[in-house]
């Protein structure tokens, strides 16, 4: 039970340090308002200047909020419901909250790198590690070469495998195309780096989110047993990144940018993405008896830590 009890602990923590950070992004509004700041590149820069993300740019800092909002009203909740039905034995619910810290784990990961310095730095820190520890064990408690049997026949693999491979390589063409062009017309650094350091997001995407997500899909159309354990996570991590962009967009387009061609591809992803995380769920068998790492799964389909 030592490993329930940590990953209970660490999930608790993540939830409560996500309530104070998601609450302070979304409601705080101190600042000096909206003003131009020349960065060392000599680009004219709108900052926000208002609130926890008071010195992210007027473009960036609302997409902060967005995924604030996405985080509490949906990320938080799916975390703690997820936890409570693999307390309660249920495979779906070992893939939902494996997914679900996959979500925290990469969403803190870039508020840690990306986000200007401020006073939540160190519970940033703090949801990153969490996240990621509480992410291990739970993907720890599987084991590949028999989590494969617990889904049925009819398991939607091509689809949901192809759809990651698919995504991937949209993603990363979209994401090129903010990275190449300038290194042939010369300019080398695209308008979107602005008073940043680097393309955090775009790096990390490229580097590895996206190679990840191929390499899931097609395993997982291969019917390999690494496909079976990764795929209904990195959908279900997918679904709600998805849905925390499906947001971004939508309030960036509220605000007047222009938004396309992602006000169409996002959301079409979001959905996909939603429905091949729920129909690999709903494939998982309730009639096999088998062991999964840490966790044994008994006849009717419950999970028995056996530490």
């Amino acid at each position: 039970m030592k490993t329930v009890k940590t990953i209970t602990v660490l999930v608790l923590l993540i939830a409560l340090l996500a309530l104070v950070a998601t609450a302070t992004g979304i409601f705080s509004d101190g600042g000096p308002g909206v003003y131009e700041y020349t960065s060392v590149r000599g680009q004219k820069i709108t900052i926000y200047g208002k609130g926890l993300y008071q010195h992210m740019s007027a473009e960036v800092a609302p997409q902060g909020i967005a995924q604030d909002v996405v985080t509490l009203a949906v990320g938080i909740p799916l975390l703690l419901i997820s936890l409570l039905l693999f307390r309660k034995g249920s495979l779906r619910g070992m893939f939902l909250l494996c997914g679900t810290l996959g979500y925290f784990l990469v969403t803190y990961l870039f508020y840690t790198v990306m986000g200007m310095y401020n006073v939540l730095f160190l519970a940033y820190v703090m949801l990153l590690a969490s996240s990621f520890f509480a992410f291990l064990l739970s993907l720890r408690a599987f084991q590949t070469d028999t989590v494969r049997a617990s889904f049925a026949d009819n398991a939607p693999v091509k689809f949901a495998g192809g759809f990651l491979m698919f995504s991937a390589i949209a993603i990363g063409a979209l994401w090129l195309s903010i990275v190449v062009p300038p290194l042939f017309d010369g300019t080398v650094i695209p308008i979107q780096v602005e008073h940043y350091t680097t393309l955090v997001v775009q790096g990390l995407d490229l580097g590895i989110l996206l190679p990840a997500a191929f390499v899931v899909g097609l395993l997982l159309v291969k019917k390999k047993a690494a496909g079976y354990l990764l795929a209904p996570v990195y959908l279900i991590f997918l679904s709600i990144l998805m849905t925390a962009l499906t947001a971004k967009v939508i309030a960036m387009a509220m605000l007047g940018y222009n938004v396309f061609p992602v006000i169409v591809i996002i959301p079409l992803f979001n959905i996909t993405a939603v429905i091949c995380a729920y129909f690999m769920l709903k494939s998982i068998r309730s009639t096999n008896n088998f062991q999964t790492g840490n966790v044994t799964i008994d006849s009717s389909g419950k999970l028995i830590p056996s530490d």
